[in-house]
């Protein structure tokens, strides 16, 4: 039988299927949309300017793992898919650009919030289509594909009628919150899809290239801190480098390679390997629930954490004295403070959920860190961040002694896995090349 015109301009992807250099490449879009959130957020600390980052999060989230549910089906860099893929980067790069304006426009130019949702409708127009290339002909896996699909698009469309009705039919001084109450309905259905997900039939085809997929965009994340961290340290404006800077960057460093530890050194092998054992229906709500639901506030919690950095270096930059005598102020350390607890929060949620168990070293770590929060606020900025880098590392330390025995079994066998693939692949190269 002859190749179907289908087949022809996809390629679809199997139970051994692993990230892609194209996707890596494509995931650079949302590492300089992490940093645009957190640079403009910290341009105007405020309650309220925080919660629209957040929902600005939310809605770049869903993006993405739409995008890495396309590529779990079909393979990124085969056929017509790069295409597809370049497309989507293009209009999440314009995500980014415009996130300054997404629920208030600046005076000039195009109306922000409507080039902001009008860009964010084309991701989710492409994704669709992409996905729906993939389903069968016949009509129940059609219908169930609605199940899937439809919500999404009333999500997106819900963003544009947030960006053009309420300025013409509500009070200017009620705009700016109808916008946002408009916004958190569009989240919720969007949201909301994930729920339906054992009804569509859905499955993966590769649970190593899912878990592998939202490794790396928690590496962006961390990666992003990393940058908001060199950016935050080297604009002193003709300052010279003093101690206190370089003091708080190695601090800055601790803190982002302790949170890189607790996720990567035993975790995410450890869920990566439960969830390949899990089989039938219980597979698709749990990828789900760890990867979908609960690796949002592990990404929230790293841009929290990087503005609340951000800030305490621009204090200590713009008055070199501070870091001895200034205490923070307003929300910089309920964020600072805050985002390592969340990612926090995220890591106890995500082991409840797959192995049943509360982790008790994580959970103390929590507890100790909300007990300091408020003391924080009388402490000298430098001393504050030292508090919170000791405490980050005194976990991973006890948590390495605690999990000994665990974490050599789990990397023991991610280890063998690893030799397996790699012997397999050379056996194969042996005969082709």
């Amino acid at each position: 039988m002859g190749t179907s015109a289908r087949d022809r301009l996809v390629s679809w992807g199997g139970p051994g299927t692993r990230v892609t250099r194209l996707e890596l490449f494509y995931d650079l879009v949302f590492v300089f949309a992490f940093l645009n959130v957190t640079t403009l957020t910290s341009a105007d600390l405020t309650a309220r300017r925080l919660v629209e980052a957040m929902f600005v999060l939310a809605l770049l989230w869903w993006s993405w793992t739409g995008f890495a549910a396309v590529g779990n089906i079909l393979r990124a860099d085969q056929g017509i898919m790069p295409l597809v893929g370049f497309a989507i980067m293009a209009a999440i790069f314009g995500l980014a650009l415009t996130t300054a304006v997404a629920f208030r426009d600046e005076p000039g130019g195009l109306y922000g919030p409507w080039v902001f949702s009008l860009a964010y409708l084309f991701t989710w127009v492409v994704k669709v289509v992409a996905l729906w290339s993939s389903i069968g002909r016949g009509g129940a896996p059609r219908a169930r594909s609605m199940l899937l699909t439809v919500p999404t698009m009333i999500g997106a469309m819900i963003i544009v009628i947030a960006a053009t009705v309420p300025q013409r039919v509500v009070p200017d001084s009620a705009v700016q919150n109808v916008r946002l109450g408009l916004w958190a309905v569009a989240l919720l259905v969007a949201f909301a899809v994930g729920l339906v997900l054992p009804r569509t039939d859905w499955r993966l085809r590769s649970v190593g290239h899912w878990a592998e997929r939202h490794a790396l965009i928690v590496l962006v994340a961390l990666g992003e801190s990393v940058i908001a961290l060199g950016i935050g340290s080297t604009s002193r404006a003709g300052r010279p480098i003093t101690i206190p800077v370089i003091a708080a960057a190695f601090f800055g460093i601790a803190i982002i390679a302790a949170l890189w530890w607790l996720y990567f050194d035993v975790l995410a092998f450890a869920v990566e390997q439960v969830l390949h054992g899990v089989r039938g229906h219980g597979r698709i709500p749990m990828a789900r629930d760890v990867y979908t639901y609960l690796h949002l506030p592990l990404i929230v919690g790293i841009i929290l954490f990087a503005l609340g950095l951000k800030e305490i270096l621009a204090g200590v930059i713009k008055d070199p004295d501070s870091a001895s005598r200034d205490e923070l102020a307003g929300l910089a350390l309920l964020v600072l403070y805050g985002g390592v607890i969340l990612y926090l929060l995220a890591l106890i949620a995500i082991q409840l959920r797959v192995f049943r168990r509360l982790d008790r070293v994580l959970t103390g770590a929590v507890v100790l860190l909300v007990l300091l929060t408020p003391a924080g606020y009388a402490l000298p900025v430098l001393t504050t961040l030292i508090l919170l880098t000791v405490a980050v590392v005194a976990v991973v330390l006890v948590q390495l002694r605690a999990t000994a025995q665990v974490r050599q079994q789990v990397r023991e066998t991610a280890m063998d896995e690893q030799t397996a693939m790699e012997a397999e692949a050379n056996s194969w190269r042996r005969h082709h090349f």
